[in-house]
């Protein structure tokens, strides 16, 4: 059962001051502004870009009535999304023909994610707690460590940065008994600010599964329904000497039913999982000279889950993150800016199965270098990460640009990055079919990167071609009987994304393009294209306002892909084409009146081969926002 109640344990602990020093992304001085602080760490000088990035702000995720983070992100320029089932089942992001564990994901720049699986629960991140979401394309491991191969994901709750208080209120009911509510209050006194949450949703799903040869027995013709239950805050307060402090906390409680196929033996009928996150944080910034900025950070985060099948106790992965951070920004002048900073990260596990180690440690020294030289900017990135597992490792950057004209910039990219083993690469415990491998090694990448970007009175647009070289991929294959992690794969990746934003005839155009080769370049599968990744998808946004009436249409179309890395015939998904339609009145300023009718064409597809996908749905949302 989802206790609500134990949600609100650590309020205190961040209330009264006691919440460990926030994230890895330095903010800015208060009141907060939306800027991008993922792709360099800091926002102390504004640098031309040399970074790929999105930006989505709280206004365009309720423009455009996603239902989950996964289907928010979907839509963006060079990101790919698997699910295994409809609302709540396991979805996996892959940013760049990536796998999902190659996606360093924060959460108020804390990271998240299973130190077992190595993957972040996107799923379970409810959207009504979050404020922004920052997504960086490319590898930042120079800056981040472990994990940013394809790219770097960080989600910022809700905060306040006004005056008084501003409450906010939300239902919404629809297809398929789906209910969800959230409320909140926003408020600040100019040097202090806070923003507690509370959100819920529930809905009876879909039938997840589709019924397998190969596992009769574990079929099941029921809806595999999913509920959540979430709170979050944040709060902060600038000092007249300059001192900022502040800190955040989000839980979300989940419970999702699901079909499988049990290892055990049984049937694998009646099966749910119950998880839990939760991410606490906190940051101290001060100046101790003025060209010397410090920030101090640290965070806490935790993935737990219970899994059961046949109605009883099956298995429990809990996991926990501790890091710590010690930041320095160095202004050189108005147009250089020297960033050097130290940081630990400590992984825990507690499962049912027992694991030859369960803790491990990351100590990390990284140094970056922003400068602008009349019309060329550069970024260089410097990191050296010593893992208490399988020792050192180096990675690198480097970025630059040049303003053509005042509305075009031109750039270049190139940096190398790694993904460290898990707990279950590693030490999974050996059984008559499964094991862990001690002697695999981190994963290795060396990217390139070429773009070019026009701002325009009609508009914006960009172009970015990319290539990603991965070695040591770490695949779990065959070894006689047994199943087990290796080294053996390599792959290349290349592909080139198309961004288009403008306004035609009353109606806002936002739409990308990407195509992408993703080849696997191991012996066994040489030549044949990565598992479960399109070579194109297209996405177009058309939004207008009719006075008080707001409509707006989604185009989404994926090419086929193959759900396994032989591209046999057997395993070909077909490409599919997705059209959501949503209009909105606005009563007044602060009430608004939703609808959002999903998958007009009721198509059925597949993003992983026997799992289902949502047929047509529709679903109305009634908000409150005072002003």
């Amino acid at each position: 059962m989802l206790q609500f109640p134990h949600l609100l344990r650590p309020t205190a602990f961040i209330l009264f001051g006691c919440a460990p020093l926030s994230a890895f992304a330095a903010e800015q001085p208060l009141p907060l502004n939306p800027q991008v602080v993922t792709a360099t760490r800091t926002l102390a000088m504004p640098i031309a870009p040399v970074a790929s990035s999105t930006l989505i702000e709280r206004e365009q995720i309720e423009r455009s009535q996603a239902r989950t983070l996964p289907e928010l992100l979907r839509g963006l320029a060079g990101v790919s999304v698997t699910s295994n089932g409809g609302r709540g089942k396991s979805s996996s992001l892959s940013i760049r023909g990536t796998q999902d564990k190659h996606v360093l994901v924060l959460v108020d720049g804390v990271k998240v994610g299973s130190a077992t699986s190595g993957s972040a629960a996107l799923q379970s991140i409810p959207l009504e707690q979050i404020e922004r979401i920052e997504v960086v394309r490319g590898p930042r491991s120079s800056l981040y460590g472990s994990e940013a191969m394809g790219g770097v994901i960080q989600i910022f709750t809700r905060h306040g940065e006004r005056e008084g208080l501003r409450p906010w209120v939300s239902l919404g009911a629809g297809s398929r008994s789906s209910f969800d509510g959230s409320a909140g209050v926003a408020g600040g006194n100019g040097a202090g600010w806070f923003s507690l949450g509370l959100a819920g949703e529930s809905t009876d799903g879909i039938n997840a599964r589709a019924y397998r040869p190969s596992a009769p027995r574990a079929y099941e013709s029921d809806a595999d329904g999913y509920r959540e239950t979430s709170a979050s805050l944040r709060a902060g307060y600038r000092f007249a000497s300059g001192l900022e402090l502040d800190g955040n906390w989000l839980q979300a409680e989940s419970h999702s039913d699901f079909d499988t196929r049990a290892s055990n033996g049984n049937s694998g009928r009646y099966a749910y999982n119950d998880g839990e996150l939760q991410v606490i944080g906190g940051r101290a910034r001060f100046n101790p000279l003025e060209p010397w900025a410090v920030t101090l950070q640290a965070g806490h985060s935790e993935d737990r889950s219970d899994a059961f099948q046949d109605d009883r106790f099956f298995s429990r992965f809990d996991t926990a993150r501790e890091s710590f951070g010690w930041q320095n920004d160095f202004s050189l002048g108005d147009d250089h800016l020297v960033t050097l900073g130290l940081d630990y990260r400590r992984d825990r596990i507690d499962t049912s199965s027992r694991y030859a180690e369960d803790s491990r440690n990351n100590k990390a020294g990284y140094a970056q270098y922003m400068g602008a030289f009349g019309r060329h900017g550069v970024q260089l990135g410097l990191r050296r990460d010593r893992d208490s597992l399988f020792g050192s490792h180096d990675t690198g950057s480097l970025g630059w640009s040049y303003e053509l004209t005042p509305e075009l910039l031109l750039s270049a990219s190139w940096g190398t990055a790694f993904r460290a083993p898990t707990f279950n690469d590693l030490y999974y415990p050996a059984s008559g079919n499964t094991a862990g491998n001690p002697n695999v090694q981190p994963e290795e990448s060396q990217s390139y990167e070429l773009g070019l970007a026009g701002n325009h009175a009609w508009g914006h647009w960009s172009l970015n071609a990319f290539e990603n070289q991965i070695d040591d991929l770490i695949i779990w294959a065959r070894d006689g009987a047994v199943l087990r992690p290796d080294n053996v794969e390599t792959a290349r990746i290349r592909g080139l994304e198309a961004v288009l934003g403008t306004e035609l005839a009353g109606w806002d155009i936002a739409t990308n393009l990407t195509f992408l080769d993703p080849r696997d370049r191991s012996a066994a599968n040489h030549g044949n294209l990565l598992p479960r990744r399109a070579r194109r998808t297209l996405n177009i946004d058309l939004d207008r306002d009719f006075g008080r009436v707001g409509v707006g249409a989604t185009l989404y179309a994926s090419s086929e892909r193959f759900d396994v890395a032989s591209n046999s015939e057997a395993s070909r998904l077909p490409g599919y084409a997705l059209v959501d339609l949503r209009s909105e009145y606005r009563v007044n300023e602060e009430w608004r009146l939703q609808a959002r009718l999903s998958n007009l064409f009721d198509r059925d597809y597949e993003t992983a081969q026997t799992y289902e996908q949502p047929g047509r749905a529709i679903h109305f949302t009634l908000r409150y926002q005072a002003l």
